[in-house]
């Protein structure tokens, strides 16, 4: 008897620890309660997945059944999906469609997923808009302490999507007050920029690629979005492969896996072969273990083991800017990118050796010098980098310490790049490896 009762004592433990790695069941919320009935009203038949909260990815969805290569994991029905028709269809589409000059597809949406919030238990589309983040931690909310840690060129392109979103805001101010007569409250208070930003973060994070056919009432921008909702609970794995796209036979946005996930499991899907910089971007997270990330070398840190004063320099400089070798130049899983070593041994060919340029681009070797100095100034780049990493690794935790408002930001900068100095690290070993094999 007594051990019979260790044995479910043991089996109890087992399944409370199995529940903790798969995630926790989170469909008995109200929320969610809300949104499925909301779903099925639309003809959304209730599949196998269900709402979890995950240790490693936060909110996702689990399934309840095993799920082999070629299954269907949803079938999301046309009538359940947000795009532009459904905001010409709207109390909006008249301004929209009188508007001059015409607005974009996004705009539209933005100035919908604005308006139906405001409007509150009013909302239509209530159930969807209260499991939404309320927040983002895309490069455009991030703070200015927090930008300032990212990696080049990401810091660059966190500042050029700041910039959008505030031009979009700018341009589109007088359309929002056109939409007055819909509304008690003045216009400029409810379309005010946090609330653009919100919506664009929205968009530009969860909606599917749906191509629309081009009408005149918008600009000319490509009309390609819709939000999905629940399906949008599905988050990203670079490890996973998926087929989806719209079913014009059923009339539903369709996702099939292309691998096994065991039943409880979180179910992923595939958002492209994206490295941490560009997931960072886009969507505002990294994915760790990522097979497509990379760290980026910038041509100022390239040409810091290079004589300012050598006669053939900007001549080369030159070469490689006609060639394109001066950007994507990387470390990766598996050591300097094939691009990084050309653009140094360009740069590493010697007075007598300059004539052979055309060569080196083609991958030719030149020489055993060529060849040692370029694998020496690899190595002193990638040990600079880990130290810059680190440097700024121990500044993100100080801050840490100092800013409990920026923590979740900064420990999302802070995931980024760890993973950069795991990168960095192997590369380290690869080319002290390369070195050896060919000293």
């Amino acid at each position: 008897m007594k051990k019979s009762r260790g044995r479910t004592g043991r089996k109890r433990r087992r399944k409370h620890f199995q529940s903790f790695m798969d995630g926790v069941n989170c469909s008995h919320k109200l929320e969610y309660i809300k949104l499925k009935k909301w779903l099925k009203d639309r003809g959304f038949e209730d599949s196998n997945l269900r709402p979890a909260e995950f240790r490693d990815t936060g909110r996702g969805l689990m399934t309840t059944k095993t799920l082999q290569a070629g299954d269907l994991i949803i079938s999301l029905p046309e009538k359940c999906l947000l795009t532009t028709g459904t905001v010409l269809s709207s109390y909006l589409g008249e301004y929209i469609m009188k508007w001059k000059p015409p607005v974009s597809p996004l705009i539209a949406l933005c100035a919908f997923l604005i308006a139906e919030k405001h409007a509150g238990e009013k909302s239509l589309w209530k159930p969807y808009l209260d499991v939404l983040p309320k927040t983002y931690t895309c490069p455009v909310c991030l703070e200015h302490d927090v930008v300032s840690f990212l990696p080049e060129p990401l810091r660059k392109k966190s500042q050029e999507q700041r910039t959008i979103v505030h031009e979009l805001y700018m341009s589109s101010k007088a359309f929002f007050s056109s939409l007055q007569p819909v509304f008690a409250e003045n216009t400029g208070t409810i379309f005010n920029y946090s609330a653009l930003e919100w919506a664009w973060c929205t968009i530009n994070t969860r909606t599917i690629y749906m191509k629309h056919s081009q009408r005149e009432c918008f600009s000319l921008e490509p009309d390609v979005y819709a939000l999905a909702p629940y399906l949008d609970l599905l988050n990203h794995s670079p490890n996973v492969q998926v087929k989806a796209a719209f079913n014009e036979q059923t009339r539903s946005y369709e996702i099939r896996t292309n691998s096994q996930c065991r039943k409880y499991e979180e179910v992923f899907i595939c958002y492209g072969p994206h490295d941490n910089q560009r997931l960072l971007l886009e969507y505002g997270f990294v994915a760790m273990d990522n097979p497509h990330s990379s760290v980026y070398v910038s041509s100022d840190t390239l040409l810091k083991y290079f004589p300012p004063l050598e006669k053939q320099r900007n001549a080369k400089l030159s070469i490689l800017k006609d060639h394109d070798f001066l950007q994507n130049l990387t470390f990766g899983w598996d050591g300097p990118s094939w691009r990084l070593l050309t653009a140094l041994k360009l740069l590493s060919l010697g007075a007598d050796e300059f004539t052979c340029w055309r060569r080196t681009l083609l991958g030719d070797v030149i020489s055993a010098r060529n060849e040692q100095q370029t694998l020496n100034i690899t190595a002193k780049i990638c040990h600079f980098l880990i130290e810059e990493t680190q440097h700024v690794l121990l500044q993100i935790s100080q801050l840490k310490r100092n800013k409990e408002n920026l923590k979740k930001h900064l420990a999302l900068v802070e995931s980024l790049r760890l993973e950069d100095l795991r990168i960095l690290q192997k590369s380290a070993e690869i080319v002290c490896n390369l070195n050896i094999a060919t000293t």
